[in-house]
């Protein structure tokens, strides 16, 4: 997605007076210790936490909305879905962008800007949102896409593409999206390095990535 750079001072600006009032209005009180990941495995054992942060990360979704569509189900085909996703992937990615680890300066920037607890709200909330899939177009290339899956990706994503801490949900993903995330993995071009997809895409055909994708894009 390429966002002229005079937008960037707007949107940071407007970010920042989105987070400010979802801390204001919604913040958990004393600051615990331990790591952010400690902090949201605590969070999920505590109902009452668990309803403070995902109120807050509603909040600052009014802005990731931009993008990410409302409640995390993306109107765009090459901007990932949100919703659905294990909270601690999604807390994971988030500080891969905010430590440089996964690079695209406009999310860099922007989870730059927010604060640890915001943060924790955002993976709280879009982890309880339910993920809308894409339809199915072509029920046979669907089931080749099914075939495949079912010999190589399950063992990461899980049998219903609902992933883990580990590994994301690609169950009812954007296809444009799933598309060039597998082509640079199978080509190497990407900017985010995994050895274990390239590993796993490297033999993947044209045919065969046409198939995954409208597969695991209408898995629910």
């Amino acid at each position: 997605m390429n966002i002229h750079p005079s937008l960037h001072a707007a949107l940071g600006m407007l970010l920042a007076v989105v987070c400010g009032a979802a801390a204001a209005q919604a913040s958990p009180g004393a600051q615990p210790t331990g790591t952010i990941e400690e902090r949201l495995s605590v969070i999920l054992q505590d109902p009452q936490q668990l309803e403070t942060y995902a109120r807050m990360g509603q909040k600052v979704s009014l802005f990731c909305a931009n993008c990410h569509g409302d409640g995390g189900n993306s109107v765009k085909s090459d901007v990932p879905n949100l919703a659905g996703q294990n909270p601690t992937y999604l807390l994971t990615q988030v500080r891969q962008f905010a430590d440089g680890s996964r690079r695209f300066e406009f999310m860099e920037r922007l989870i730059k800007a927010m604060s640890v607890d915001e943060r924790l709200g955002v993976a709280v909330y879009y982890a309880r949102q339910p993920v809308n899939p894409q339809p199915v177009r072509d029920a046979a290339l669907v089931a080749e896409g099914k075939k495949y899956y079912d010999k190589v990706c399950w063992r990461c994503h899980g049998e219903q593409g609902r992933g883990s801490e580990s590994f994301a949900r690609v169950a009812g993903q954007q296809t444009a999206y799933l598309t060039q995330t597998l082509q640079h993995y199978r080509s190497g071009t990407g900017s985010r390095v995994n050895p274990l997809m390239a590993a796993n895409t490297r033999q993947m055909t044209d045919a065969d990535l046409r198939a995954i994708v409208a597969y695991v894009s209408s898995m629910r």
